[in-house]
């Protein structure tokens, strides 16, 4: 893992119950642009990822969470008055990460706001409105918490910036 990998994880490692990071059986993560249509593509990421390690029947849960997680860091980790082009630059400022134990697996969003999660409040001009109303006045955390077995956040360590907010699901 090089340098970046193993900074990005350690607030994650941090905050989960104890488990050995070399145990990570699988992972997989994806850059997803600061538009509102990264959803539809991280859902998608998701789907191919947990197809590939045969937990197809988690999808409907997983997908759920990330979508929320990810939701919530294009709502509140880019302020509306965010430039164009640095919303559509080339380094994206979100990412999406999934990793698998052997009966564990977490989704983890990466965003560059030190805000924690929900607490810059629901700006009326946020630059990505949320059809679904998910992430309106905290419910979005809610279904996270809902529907994964644990979540927490972290603020990134060494040169990232940002934080890493966190969900974990049993696996059977």
């Amino acid at each position: 893992m090089g340098p970046n990998g193993s900074t990005m994880l350690e607030p994650l490692r941090q905050g989960l119950p104890p488990i050995d990071p070399a145990a990570v059986s699988s992972s997989a993560s994806c850059a997803l642009p600061a538009r509102y249509e990264a959803v539809c593509g991280a859902r998608q990421f998701t789907k191919a990822t947990l197809g590939q390690w045969g937990l197809n029947d988690r999808f409907d849960d997983v997908a759920l969470v990330v979508s929320e997680l990810v939701t919530n860091a294009l709502r509140h980790a880019l302020p509306a008055d965010t430039p164009r082009e640095i919303r559509e630059s080339q380094d994206p400022p979100v990412r999406l990460h999934l990793m698998r134990w052997t009966s564990r697996l977490v989704c983890a969003v990466r965003d560059p706001s030190h805000d924690s999660p929900g607490a810059s409040g629901d700006s009326e001009d946020a630059p990505f409105p949320d059809p679904s109303g998910g992430a309106e006045s905290g419910r979005g955390l809610f279904l996270v918490d809902s529907f994964s077995d644990s979540w927490g956040w972290h603020p990134l360590a060494g040169s990232l910036h940002g934080k890493v907010v966190w969900a974990l699901f049993r696996l059977g």
